[in-house]
């Protein structure tokens, strides 16, 4: 046995790959025009696959933001958080985050993998339990690993199936971390947070909510889907990206906790790992503050992912939720799902393709994702192609 002999099954389905003549996870784009048009192959295509739900990107004033930092205090920090990397931007910016959610506590990460990883592993160890939901991002189930809980998956969306598992543990309630997310990647589908708060309020435990594709998508102020149920008070600890609605790159949590600042000194992704650069820091400051701001953005945003959907619905499409930023249309198979992803790039427009067994039950998705920044023509347009390839079929 050699140490590249685990890669072989990989190495099948890529040969495999090969002789279809389609590379769906190599996909470079040679230049981006704006938040939803790049050119892909030399020709202009529609992102339809970005993640980046409020179009911020290329947000003047954020890139100003940027600019300014990246003359002030250079293009990284080249530290670590405890070494020499908080600079007074990141300090600015965790205030802001707890002011936002009006929380005790933040604690900003260099991603939102890192949130996770850095998060999980730090408050569940050997010597206590997570229960998470069985669809919950792989972050999620990393950090577990790294912090050696012992791992209990509840069925994907099920607060019965939670209730049971967490009566089973009886004492050991005290010491068990509840996870699961606003909106999943995936499927796009919300948790029935309200329900599973209950069984919480019931049972006890520690609930943790990643909100990482509902930030700026769900509630008043675009807090997630916390804010949207009113459960802002029930979410012990609440995680979150800056690489979806705001533009860039970074993670974060938020708690009531004070002993949410312990995790400074206990997490080994925030402790050896460089903190983000200013410039970095500074665009999602400013994007923190324009979603503060006003709801055109998310309302733009709801506006484009229901005529999506429903246009997707109305071509005869199997969707996997209802309409959501992230639209995911489910293929029969991986064969199927390979060629339809190639149609709609030769077609101009780029989305992603979900294989098993990153996927819920083993489905193969053609998974969109839906932008304020699309116009009315360019979600057409997505339909168009849609409807081309249904039509092709």
């Amino acid at each position: 046995m050699g140490i590249f002999d685990k890669f072989q099954a990989l190495s099948a389905t890529r040969r495999d790959l090969e002789a279809l003549g389609i590379d769906p996870f190599n996909v470079q784009i040679d230049r981006i025009v704006s938040p939803t048009e790049g050119i892909i192959l030399g020709k202009p295509t529609i992102l339809a696959g970005t993640n980046n739900y409020l179009g911020l990107t290329f947000d003047p004033e954020g890139i100003a933001a940027a600019r300014t930092a990246l003359e002030n205090e250079g293009t990284g920090t080249t530290g670590s958080r405890m070494a020499n990397g908080s600079y007074s931007g990141h300090r600015m910016l965790e205030r802001e985050l707890s002011a936002f959610y009006e929380k005790r506590e933040a604690i900003v990460f260099s991603t939102g993998y890192q949130a996770n990883l850095g998060m999980i592993a730090a408050l569940a160890g050997p010597d206590d339990v997570v229960l998470l939901d069985a669809d919950c991002h792989a972050s999620i189930y990393d950090g577990c690993r790294l912090g050696g809980a012992e791992v209990i998956r509840f069925r994907h969306n099920n607060p019965e199936d939670l209730a049971k598992r967490l009566r089973r543990l009886g004492a050991r309630v005290a010491n068990t971390l509840i996870l699961v997310e606003g909106i999943y990647s995936m499927l796009g589908d919300r948790a029935p947070l309200k329900e599973i708060v209950d069984v919480k309020r019931e049972y006890g435990g520690y609930l943790m909510v990643d909100e990482a594709h509902s930030l700026g998508v769900l509630g008043e102020r675009g807090r997630g889907l916390v804010e949207e149920l009113d459960l802002l008070a029930d979410a012990d600890f609440i995680v979150g990206t800056f690489s979806k609605s705001l533009g860039g790159a970074g993670g974060f949590c938020v708690s009531d906790h004070p002993e949410l600042d312990l995790i400074r000194y206990s997490s080994r992704p925030y402790i050896f790992t460089a903190s983000p650069s200013p410039a970095t820091i500074a665009s999602t400051r400013h994007a923190l503050r324009t979603l503060a701001a006003g709801t055109h953005l998310r309302q733009r945003l709801r506006e484009n992912a229901d005529h999506l959907h429903a246009g997707l619905t109305a071509l005869g499409y199997t969707l996997g939720a209802p309409p959501s930023p992230v639209i995911a249309v489910i293929m029969e198979g991986k064969i199927e799902a390979l060629k339809f992803w190639d149609g709609l790039l030769k077609r101009g427009v780029y989305v992603n393709l979900m294989l098993p067994p990153a996927t819920p039950n083993g489905v193969s998705l053609i998974r969109c994702s839906v932008s304020a920044a699309h116009t009315p023509e360019q979600i057409d347009a997505i339909c168009a192609a849609f409807a081309d390839l249904r039509t092709a079929a």
